[in-house]
């Protein structure tokens, strides 16, 4: 009886699909890639984010926000994982289960990735890495990325510590020049490259020495919490490495609260990452010597891919973003030009 049923209930789908195929005819394609957001033609895009941790990540999500509009073609939806993995891995399922057209992911960490993203792929979805990079042996498990070179910016830091030290009439190859780094959060690829790019140059000075690294986790409250421990632990601090600007206003802080000064001016040299508009404000207000930017502005850099797949275009895998390094001395005629 039960497989009556269902022999029944297979003709009677058939039939239907019959009259309805016939009923549809003539009334357009609807069978191109941007429908799945509900059949309005919409491109659906779901944004793994890591978090909203720091100016640059909140800048970075504008970005994206204003890039995928309904009135650029497509829907847009964002899940904020609050910097932690797991979250980002149950966002990508989601978004599979969704049936988006692209997910655009913000790693949080590097390691990890590849279950969820061959789930992504078996179901035929492309996956836009942005900002850090993953690992992983098989590159078929993301169609591209677009992001900083990490490594390079830590070289630059280097480049940008001696020339500051310069600036402040200090010659960056003689005497002991003492530096302590507040790392990003540990694992990320911002991380790794600043930590190992700027370890590795800084080799061509061995009168640097590095006296501690700790994790500041790219927020300012972590920051100012780890450079207070570094003040307790070394009272002759000459130079502070901040992988992030948040972590730097937080070094800043207490900096000063422990009644030391900083800054083009100040005892302790401030180097610093990503160059948001705040760095800009603490530059002119004598506090940072140097910020070395991280570009954020990644939504229309990945909607000019996404163009370009949908037009059956091949796509660079790996495309870097061109930054340049900012300098107390001039932040006060660049600002105003500054987009984040």
């Amino acid at each position: 009886m039960n497989r009556f049923k269902k022999i029944i209930s297979l003709m009677l789908i058939l039939a239907l699909g019959i009259v309805l195929g016939a009923c549809g005819s003539g009334s357009g394609d609807t069978s191109s890639k941007g429908s799945s957001g509900g059949g309005d033609g919409l491109i659906y895009v779901g944004f793994v984010q890591v978090g909203a941790e720091s100016d640059w990540r909140m800048a970075n999500t504008k970005s994206m926000q204003d890039t995928f509009t309904e009135e650029n073609g497509f829907k847009f939806e964002m899940v904020d994982a609050q910097q932690k993995t797991d979250k980002q891995i149950t966002a990508i399922r989601d978004f599979i289960q969704k049936d988006v057209d692209y997910i655009v992911l913000a790693p949080n960490t590097e390691a990890g990735w590849d279950t969820v993203l061959g789930e992504a792929k078996e179901a035929g979805i492309p996956v836009i890495i942005v900002d850090r990079m993953i690992q992983t042996n098989d590159d078929s498990l993301f169609t591209a990325w677009v992001g900083s070179n990490f490594k390079q910016e830590g070289y630059d830091a280097v480049d940008a510590l001696a020339k500051a030290l310069e600036n402040k009439g200090i010659s960056p190859t003689e005497g002991e020049i003492k530096i302590v780094t507040l790392q990003g959060t540990m694992g990320s690829s911002a991380q790794i490259g600043r930590t190992d790019g700027f370890e590795e140059k800084m080799k061509e000075y061995p009168n640097w020495k590095m006296l501690d690294r700790q994790s500041g986790d790219f927020t300012q409250e972590k920051g100012q919490e780890v450079m207070e421990s570094f003040l307790k632990s070394y009272p002759d601090i000459d130079v502070v490495i901040a992988e992030n600007d948040n972590m730097a206003f937080g070094a800043i802080n207490a900096i000063k609260t422990a009644g030391k000064t900083c800054g083009p001016e100040g005892d302790i040299t401030i180097v610093s990452f990503d160059a948001v508009k705040a760095a800009f404000e603490s530059m002119i207000a004598g506090d940072m010597d140097v910020s070395v930017e991280c570009n954020p502005l990644h939504g229309p850099r990945v909607k000019g891919l996404i163009e370009k797949l949908e037009a059956g275009e091949d796509v660079d895998k790996i495309a870097y973003v061109e930054e340049e390094v900012f300098y107390a001395k001039d932040a006060a005629d660049i600002i105003e030009s500054r987009e984040y």
